[in-house]
């Protein structure tokens, strides 16, 4: 059976997702958010996904959203048997949710009910959870609420970082939708399976605020958060009276009864910083206005820390 499916999704996250999607000729329209000021010019810049959906040929649509009734109507009249939404960045009313004959269908980076919300890739990082995956959604109104229909999981290693997971995950989405989508087409629905009360945790969305590390919080808590902020925000922190950006960094089980901040050690492996529970070793680092670069190359412009 051949579908007519609208695709919403915006970030490059989703364009594995919309390569599935349209492999056999079968998505009739792109839906994706308005153009963005980017770069340092300031220039409306498209969206990885409308980038992929032009090259494609696709018919592209960028509403501000789906208040009113003209944007509606367009999406009603591509008769859509199913809308698959990726990371698409607007919160779909039920009046949008009812116009596909099948419904819509969500790609959600977690394993629903843990991490609902904007940013479930970072969160689970930053808690230190084992393992993590993509749930293939049947939405509806809440927000990651819908039950969940197909899910692939995988481990989280200690090398991951925010940029790793989600190139990982994002090709995992693609393959449940995939998945999905051949039932669809042998005439099958997936199995309905509604998303247990109990373990619902919410990813908020990322905020700068957030990279500034207090040397007082446990090492391994702080190493969590330079793995998920990289590489957006990027943690950063004072070390020894400058302020600097941490891209990679490890955290040592280390007694040293020192004040948070401390500089307890420098050299070829790293920087180790004391705090409150525990040491973070630092093994790249970034100047302000400078490139990453590891530690060892950072203490040649700051012999004076060898010393400490």
């Amino acid at each position: 059976m051949a579908l007519r499916i609208v695709f919403a999704g915006t970030p490059g996250f989703a364009v594995p997702c919309l390569r599935a999607a349209a492999g056999r000729g079968e998505v009739v329209a792109v839906y994706t958010q308005p153009d963005r000021p980017a770069g340092r010019g300031r220039q409306p810049a498209a969206s990885p996904v409308k980038v992929e959906a032009l090259a494609r040929g696709l018919p592209v649509f960028q509403p501000e959203n789906f208040k009113s009734a003209a944007a509606r109507e367009q999406l009603r009249e591509l008769k859509p048997d199913l809308m698959v939404v990726v990371a698409y960045g607007l919160i779909l009313p039920q009046s949008v949710l009812d116009i596909p004959r099948m419904g819509c269908w969500n790609v959600h980076a977690s394993l629903l009910p843990r991490w609902r919300g904007a940013a479930p890739i970072q969160r689970a990082l930053e808690a230190g959870d084992a393992e993590t995956g993509v749930c293939l959604m049947q939405m509806e109104k809440g927000l990651d609420t819908g039950p969940v229909l197909l899910s692939l999981a995988t481990p989280i290693t200690a090398e991951d970082t925010g940029g790793s997971l989600h190139d990982r995950l994002s090709l995992l989405g693609a393959e449940v939708l995939e998945d999905g989508l051949k039932l669809l087409r042998a005439g099958m629905r997936p199995l309905v399976q509604p998303q247990p009360a109990e373990g619902v945790t919410y990813a908020h969305k990322l905020d700068k605020a957030e990279a500034r590390l207090d040397w007082s919080r446990p090492a391994r808590e702080l190493a969590n958060r330079v793995r998920a902020f990289n590489p957006w925000p990027v943690a950063e922190a004072e070390l020894a009276g400058e302020r600097v950006r941490i891209h990679a960094a490890a955290a040592l089980d280390h007694a040293h009864g020192r004040p948070p901040g401390t500089v307890l050690a420098a050299g070829r492996d790293g920087i180790d910083i004391a705090c409150g529970d525990g040491a973070l070793r630092l093994q790249q680092v970034q100047r302000e206005g400078g490139r990453p670069m590891a530690a060892a190359d950072y203490l040649n412009a700051r012999p004076a820390l060898r010393g400490a």
